[in-house]
């Protein structure tokens, strides 16, 4: 079977009633989940994968997949409203975001964020379309030490997240390596930093550690400043119209995004939260008013939602062609796959073209349903800026605890969400950036596995990272992210000085 044929055959089970209905739940329920801080995609498949067995495989798959995109589309309202991302690919959002509802532009933020998650998706699925056998190849084709360049790259673009002293995005960031090395080495099955405590043992989730950064650090902001009465001026739902000024703004960032989104998510391991923090850095890299993104920009609001969303249909190519899972989620899918009797991988597009064939063509149906479902929705979602503050303290403290204890079951990760919290409030107290904190967390572990694998393959030799040519040009490209700003620092000082 051809792509056209394929693609006719896809739309004929994603369009039939019983695939507009599946569809329709899972972005439903996904976008539900999406909003609730800390819950994710993971739990909800995982939930769902007994209540699918015995269905037909299609339209079980698509409502799946409809769970995984729509609760990456949903993830970002707890970030614009309330600071606590729903999900770990929602925390750049966050960094633009809450920032425009704080200045009373919610409604204006939502409808950036939904508009910029439907671009994404939809380039995305259309790339997934026409690349997803080739880029299959192309994402084998990075071996460690790619991997390991390509998380150098990421690192370099530290002193882009710092809103004021670089000195201290350094020590964010360092504070990030040393947090993310807590647990046993899985290559030597060595405890590091454990101090004999056995909960330790597998680290420290992401999720503890952004709602404690972001949202148990405003909580302690907002009890802090109770009696700042501005507070509860600036939290208004504003206008949803996107002018044709801040549409313009948009474009650039959406479309660059959207494919660097899905390039990214395609890589095994990568997925929408790395994907969301490269798309934020890459657009304030190039934007002529960098100094804008942090405090309600509209490219830094649309660039990592456009990443994100291309992101989660990027994750498929790998999965669906390779059987190889590209995120956290996508490893869930794969054992539903399984379970529903499906093996992803090479032969699924000829043996089974209406599984294949029918979860894209299902995820241009729900980016449509996204959209139609979540523009209406955002005055009624905005009304959440209308609870009384200590009511609003009180359901973001639940949220977080909830969809931290939800990941584990263990009153141990309450602890640390606590101590994160703390530790994000002083932070801030202290004028410490924690996105630098947060991109070192997430890509430190991966790096130091690309790096030792690589030593490992070479039998301890440094050459290894320039005989891959991927590698070797990654590596460079890292070099002069971070030399530019370094040169561009001192041009400015002799300027000051003549």
């Amino acid at each position: 079977m051809g792509s056209i044929e394929g693609i006719l055959a896809g739309f004929q089970v994603a369009l039939s009633l019983e695939g507009i209905m599946f569809v329709l739940i899972g972005v439903l329920v996904g976008t539900f989940i999406g909003m609730l801080p800390g819950l994710g995609p993971i739990s909800a498949i995982a939930v769902m994968i007994p209540i699918t067995f015995g269905m037909d495989p299609a339209p079980a798959l698509v409502m799946m997949a409809g769970v995984y995109y729509g609760a990456v589309f949903g993830g970002s309202t707890s970030s614009i409203l309330l600071n606590a991302p729903g999900v770990s690919g929602a925390v750049a959002t966050s960094f633009d975001g809450y920032p425009m509802a704080q200045q009373g532009k919610a409604g204006k933020a939502l409808a950036i964020a939904a508009i910029s998650s439907f671009v994404g998706g939809t380039i995305s699925v259309v790339l997934l379309m026409i690349f997803a056998p080739v880029l299959s190849s192309v994402a084998i084709s990075f071996d460690p030490p790619a991997y390991f360049a390509l998380m150098f790259l990421g690192l370099t673009a530290i002193t882009s997240l710092s809103e004021g002293s670089t000195i201290k995005a350094l020590i964010s960031a360092v504070i990030g390596f040393m947090v993310v090395t807590i647990g046993i080495d899985a290559q030597t099955g060595t405890q590091r930093f454990t101090f004999g405590n056995v909960n330790l043992l597998e680290g420290i989730d992401f999720l503890v550690i952004a709602l404690g950064l972001f949202a148990l650090a405003e909580v302690c902001t907002l009890i802090i400043k109770r009696k700042d009465l501005s507070f509860d001026n600036k939290h208004k739902l504003g206008s949803l119209k996107v002018t044709k000024q801040e549409f313009k703004e948009m474009k650039g960032p959406m479309t660059r995004q959207s494919f660097l989104g899905f390039v990214l998510g395609v890589l095994p391991g990568a997925g929408a939260t790395i994907a969301s923090f490269i798309g934020y850095i890459t657009e304030k890299r190039l934007s002529k008013k960098p100094e804008e993104f942090g405090k309600g920009s509209v490219r830094g609001l649309a660039a990592p939602e456009a990443a994100n969303n291309a992101a989660t249909s990027g994750a498929f190519v790998p999965l669906l062609s390779l059987g190889i899972p590209g995120s956290g989620t996508t490893a869930v899918m794969l054992g539903a796959f399984l379970v529903l009797n499906v093996q992803p991988g090479p032969l699924l597009m000829t043996d089974r073209p209406e599984i294949f064939w029918g979860i894209i063509a299902s995820m241009y149906v729900g980016n449509v349903f996204l959209l139609i479902l979540n523009l209406p929705l955002i005055p009624y979602i905005s009304k959440i800026l209308k609870i009384p503050r200590p009511l609003l303290i009180s359901l973001v403290i639940m949220f977080s605890i909830i969809g931290v204890y939800a990941i584990s079951f263990n009153t141990f990760d309450l602890y640390m969400l606590l101590i994160f919290g703390v530790i994000g409030f002083l932070m801030r107290l202290f004028s410490f950036p924690a996105p630098p904190f947060i991109l070192a967390f997430i890509l430190g572990g991966m790096m130091e596995q690309a790096f030792r694998q690589s030593l490992t393959i070479s039998n301890g030799s440094y050459m290894v990272f320039v005989n891959s040519p991927i590698a070797l040009t990654l590596l460079i490209l890292g070099l002069l992210s971070f030399l530019f700003p370094i040169i561009g620092h001192f041009r400015r000082k002799r300027k000051e000085v003549s």
